[in-house]
C-alpha cells in the first residue's frame, strides 16, 4: 500500500511539474488569452447588474511606449531588470513598514506580480505566495525580461473591466498605447495598486502625489535595457 501511495505521489509530481513548465514555456511564444481575475470580475460586475466587460486589446513590447515601460518600472519594481524575479530588500522593507502601519504596501516585483496574475487565482494565502514563488522562478528561468514586461503590461487590471495598457490608453487617453506620454503613463501606474478605486483622469490628492512621485523616479532610473 505505502508503495502504491508512493508512486502515486511519484507520478503526480513529474504530471505537475511538467504540465507546469509547458504552460510557462506555452506564454513564451503564445500571449495569455484571459486570467481568472478577469473571469472573477467578469461575475462580480454581473451579480452587481453590469454588463460582463473584459475590455482588452493585446499590443506587443514595441507598441507600447517607452515612458509607460519607465513609469511601470519606476511604480513598482526599480531594480526589475537586476533581480532573478525577487527584491528582497523590497520585501524587508515593506514587512518593517507594514509593522509599524495600519496600511498595508507590498514588496513583490513586476516577475511576482505576473505570475501571480496570469497563472494563479485572486486572493491571499501562504499556499499561493508558494505558487507564485514557484512561476516567478519558472518565468526568470524560460522568458526574457522583454517578455515579463510585455505580459505584465497587458494582463494587469487598469480599471472596470479594463485590462492591459492599451485598454487603459484608449479608455483614458482616447489613443494608442505607444502614444503616451510620460505623465499619462505615470497616471496610470499610479493607479497599479487600486485600479478599481482611483482613477488616472481623475486622481484624488493621494493618487496625484503616487504620481509626482513616479515621475520623479522615472528621472531617476537609468537607461532601460530589455
Amino acid at each position: 500500500m505505502l508503495k502504491l501511495i508512493l508512486r502515486f505521489i511519484k507520478l503526480f509530481v513529474i504530471f505537475y511539474f511538467g504540465i507546469t513548465i509547458f504552460w510557462v514555456l506555452l506564454y513564451r511564444f503564445v500571449n495569455p488569452p484571459v486570467t481568472l481575475l478577469m473571469i472573477e470580475r467578469g461575475f462580480e460586475r454581473k451579480s452587481d447588474g453590469k454588463d460582463w466587460k473584459i475590455d482588452k486589446k493585446w499590443v506587443s513590447f514595441d507598441d507600447i511606449s517607452d515612458p509607460m515601460k519607465r513609469a511601470a518600472v519606476a511604480a513598482e519594481d526599480q531594480r526589475f531588470l537586476d533581480h532573478f524575479g525577487f527584491d528582497f530588500k523590497a520585501m524587508e522593507k515593506a514587512i518593517d513598514k507594514n509593522s509599524h502601519s495600519h496600511k498595508l504596501i507590498g514588496g513583490s516585483t513586476i516577475s511576482q506580480q505576473t505570475a501571480k496574475n496570469v497563472f494563479l487565482w485572486p486572493g491571499r494565502s501562504y499556499i499561493r505566495k508558494g505558487f507564485e514563488a514557484y512561476f516567478t522562478i519558472l518565468e526568470e528561468l524560460f522568458w526574457s525580461k522583454k517578455r515579463i514586461m510585455e505580459v505584465y503590461l497587458n494582463e494587469i487590471e487598469m480599471g472596470d473591466g479594463v485590462y492591459g495598457v492599451e485598454a487603459a490608453a484608449q479608455t483614458y487617453y482616447h489613443k494608442d498605447a505607444k502614444d503616451l506620454t510620460k505623465h499619462e503613463a505615470a497616471a496610470i501606474a499610479s493607479i497599479f495598486p487600486d485600479p478599481l478605486k482611483w482613477s488616472p483622469t481623475n486622481p484624488s490628492g493621494y493618487v496625484q502625489h503616487r504620481q509626482y512621485l513616479i515621475l520623479k523616479n522615472m528621472r531617476r532610473l537609468g537607461p532601460l535595457d530589455f
